[in-house]
């Protein structure tokens, strides 16, 4: 692994990938494909491989703090990400198999669809009375929808989760963030098996943005109760949503051109 002015920077860029885990719960691999790819130089299928490991291994080190404080739901949780394992197995079998602009243009949907969800905010579980009926079956196929979404394009897990384990699962928020962070690992486990029988990785350099990323989330969970969350999380938002508008203004001519 040589070391350049491009992969200093790079690995510099993936303390914010941990820091973003360990701060929101999420948003790390929304940061994740886009360094990979405009600073670092990957294919979009190596990136998005590559991501899955980064964010898999340092969203395991997080469940593990939360474990310890009580704030992983494992039955709902295993559950939820068993089904996720499903669908991210599939869409990492076929977006091994589709063409890079195609998975830039979709990475850059996920973007703007994650970001809005940031903005908005998470919902509060509805009480246990008014729970929707048939809501394991529901939370089943939101998590095989999110486990293949985020495998397809390598981003978009943790803010799609986190609502989800709450509303549907019915978990104190909290508890959800925690909870997220095994479901992110199994997801990200299931398609990086899925994305390794068409791609191979520069493991030395996953090994070190990982390792980087790994700091950034112990950073982020220190700074967790000095920075509020609602306005942080907004601001990460915006600037995930104009990331996005990027990503889709520079694909977009090569998939029409």
């Amino acid at each position: 692994m040589e070391i350049t002015w491009w992969l200093t920077l790079t690995l510099l860029l993936s303390v914010l990938i941990g820091v973003s885990l360990g701060l929101l719960g999420g948003g790390g691999s929304i940061l994740t494909v886009p360094i990979l790819t405009y600073v670092l130089g990957m294919d979009p299928q190596h990136a998005i491989t590559a991501s899955l490991f980064v964010v898999g291994v340092t969203s395991l080190v997080g469940m593990a703090r939360h474990a310890r404080a009580g704030r992983v739901a494992w039955r709902t949780g295993v559950g939820f990400g068993l089904a996720g394992m499903a669908g991210a197995f599939i869409g990492g079998l076929i977006g091994g198999r589709i063409p890079g602009v195609v998975l830039m243009i979709l990475f850059a949907a996920m973007m703007i669809v994650t970001s809005v969800a940031m903005i908005r905010g998470r919902r509060q579980a509805p009480p246990a009375d008014g729970a929707p009926p048939h809501r394991g079956v529901r939370t089943i196929a939101e998590g095989f929808g999110v486990g293949f979404a985020t495998s397809l394009v390598g981003a978009g897990g943790g803010f799609l989760v986190v609502p989800a384990l709450a509303l549907l699962g019915g978990l104190p928020m909290a508890v959800a963030v925690g909870t997220s962070l095994l479901v992110i690992a199994m997801q990200s486990t299931s398609g990086l098996v899925a994305h390794l029988f068409t791609v191979s990785l520069d493991w030395p350099v996953v090994l070190a943005v990982t390792a980087a990323a790994i700091g950034g989330s112990f950073l982020g969970s220190a700074l967790v109760g000095r920075i509020h969350e609602h306005w942080l999380r907004k601001g990460f938002g915006v600037f995930v949503l104009l990331m996005g508008v990027v990503v889709l203004a520079q694909e977009l001519p090569r998939l029409l051109g």
